[in-house]
């Protein structure tokens, strides 16, 4: 189950295509030169294709006629030889009814196969190359002048999970919404079985729009006619266009109840990604797999329960889906969902990686509210002095001012900066290659940041630089105020140099941990950076008891942390 959807169009039965149309050979099977079946020239040749940068340029230039792209994406598919309609689930839970599940998501963290997975699993390379090089020859096969020989980088790699899942012949397929879901290329499905939307955020917005009535306006694009959908709380105005978008479109939309009232007393449900903002995503699994489930004849699939709503409905003006009592399939599902860079927390010796992908406000707000009370608690169990330091990076259009801002309650030590590169030597793998930046452009961003972090620091300078500027978030007002170590009486303020700039990722962990985590350890000729702050932090650093590291701001970034921290991920 992906932790924070953006739309869901989920849980289908993966129809066959037209009699006549054997499945097996919808796509090409001609085999590629041995050569170039290896997973990683798979991958070079993908990034020939047009990457999600330079297809979000393509999408913004063609906004004025949106239909041609989904028109486009149609005729795509016909080339490829795919026929029928693939719907998505939530699918942890429904995997834990003996289901064989396909998953799609985006963007991968380490490695591109990652975005398609067979129960929960990444297909394999082997896989991957098989199903990547019978796409691409016959999209080859089938050009002509008018059309383009490929799609675009995501289009392409839609095209190919569909196939996969075809060939695969899975029940069933979790698909999610790349950017948006109007317009974008996974809502060619036509007849899912239901649709989830959960908690809207500000992204995108060149594409979607700039306020969250527009972003809601396009999130709800994905309902479809007489397909029941759900939607977790939102905040008045957005809810009110998802509600008029369901029922211009004849969608049936229903409000999820809380995580709380499928509760027995004495019985809670226990989740496997921490954060209170997963408690709404469990709730929209738990009616999207119920709905699933129901649809196709599946028997216990949740006891019905007596619910008193809690939603007022002059707010909340949605019919409330009906409590239940989850299954045990269900109940073991939440609990064992895993999701890599969200709420994921490693250790190692003496140093503790927080990492989250949080990249919008609403995503930092909740990565802030998770890091504080787990920090918090680590340092409560005794464990010595702590030094906390920020790992940063925001990439596109996003306001990385405002995203500092709301990351200040976390009253770093430090604050490191370096671009989305895992190791400058260029030693890495295809599949986090970005052709669409130079380094220097990324070095900027990145100096860029620090000026912002710095500023914010001097806005702090005055008699308490650390007391509170931001309105307290209820959910944080029980946790004690942190006064970073570097704020001793017997210190100077170093409000406007505590932090740093790094070429790459690997340098900046090294820089972060000093040698301390057992599994990265990190040659002392890397380490030669004279700025004040990086030969007193190494001092400090290598002194706490404890080093606590958030890695957020992209999901890139955490690719590029988890591949130099794991290197099992890259295998």
């Amino acid at each position: 189950m992906a932790p924070r959807y953006r739309a869901l169009h989920v849980a289908l039965r993966l129809l066959p295509p037209p009699t006549g149309r054997p499945r097996s050979r919808s796509l090409s099977t001609r085999p590629a030169p041995a050569v170039r079946m290896e997973y990683q020239d798979a991958i070079r040749t993908l990034n020939t294709l047009q990457t999600n940068a330079s297809y979000l340029e393509q999408v913004k230039r063609q906004r004025d006629d949106p239909q041609e792209q989904l028109d486009a994406m149609r005729g795509f598919l016909e080339r490829s030889g795919l026929q029928g309609s693939t719907c998505a689930f939530t699918e942890q839970i429904l995997r834990n009814y003996g289901l064989k599940t396909g998953f799609y998501s985006s963007p991968h963290l380490v490695q591109v196969r990652e975005r398609i997975r067979i129960n929960g699993q990444p297909i394999s390379k082997e896989l991957f190359s098989k199903y990547f090089w019978q796409v691409y020859n016959r999209l080859e096969e089938t050009t002509d002048d008018a059309s383009s020989s490929m799609p675009a980088y995501f289009r392409f790699l839609t095209i190919m999970a569909f196939h996969v899942f075809l060939q695969e012949k899975v029940d069933l397929a979790v698909l999610e919404v790349g950017i948006g879901g109007a317009y974008d290329c996974t809502n060619i499905i036509r007849k899912p079985v239901v649709c989830g939307v959960s908690s809207l955020g500000i992204d995108h917005t060149s594409i979607l729009g700039d306020t969250i009535e527009k972003i809601a306006w396009q999130k709800g694009g994905i309902f479809k006619p007489g397909v029941p959908a759900f939607t977790v709380q939102q905040p008045t105005q957005p809810l009110k266009v998802l509600k008029e978008r369901a029922q211009e479109i004849g969608c049936p939309l229903y409000m999820c109840p809380d995580l709380g009232d499928y509760e027995d007393k004495g019985s809670g449900l226990s989740l496997g990604l921490a954060g209170d903002h997963q408690k709404s995503n469990a709730s929209l699994a738990l009616q999207l797999a119920q709905t699933w489930l129901q649809q196709h004849g599946y028997p216990d699939v949740g006891e019905q329960k007596s619910l008193c709503p809690r939603l007022p409905a002059v707010r909340w003006p949605l019919p409330l889906a009906s409590a239940f009592r989850p299954s045990i399939p269900m109940a073991q599902g939440l609990q064992d969902t895993v999701w890599l860079g969200r709420t994921q927390i490693l250790q190692r010796g003496p140093v503790s990686y927080y990492i989250d992908g949080a990249h919008t406000s609403s995503s930092v707000k909740a990565c802030v509210r998770w890091f504080c009370r787990a920090a918090l608690n680590e340092e409560q169990a005794g464990v010595g002095s702590v030094v906390r330091v920020l790992v940063f990076n925001a990439t596109g259009e996003r306001d990385t001012a405002a995203l500092l801002k709301l990351l200040q309650p976390c009253h770093f030590d430090y604050a490191v900066f370096c671009p989305n590169i895992s190791e400058v030597s260029g030693v890495g793998n295809a599949d986090q290659q970005n052709f669409n930046v130079t380094l220097e452009n990324v070095l900027n961003r990145c100096l860029q940041n620090q000026k912002h972090w710095n500023r914010l620091m001097e806005e702090r300078s005055g008699s308490d630089p650390w007391g509170p500027v931001l309105p307290v978030d209820p959910l944080l007002k029980d946790c004690p105020r942190r006064v970073p170590l570097l704020l001793t009486p017997s210190s100077e303020r170093l409000l406007n140099c505590n932090s740093l700039v790094f070429p790459c990722i690997s340098y900046a962990l090294q820089w972060a941990t000093q040698g301390r985590d057992p599994d990265f350890l990190c040659p002392a000729a890397n380490l030669l950076h004279h700025h004040p702050v990086a030969s007193s932090g190494s001092v400090l650093l290598r002194e706490t008891a404890r080093v606590q590291v958030l890695v957020t701001g992209s999901l890139h970034l955490v690719g590029g942390v988890l591949k130099l921290l794991d290197q099992s991920l890259s295998q």
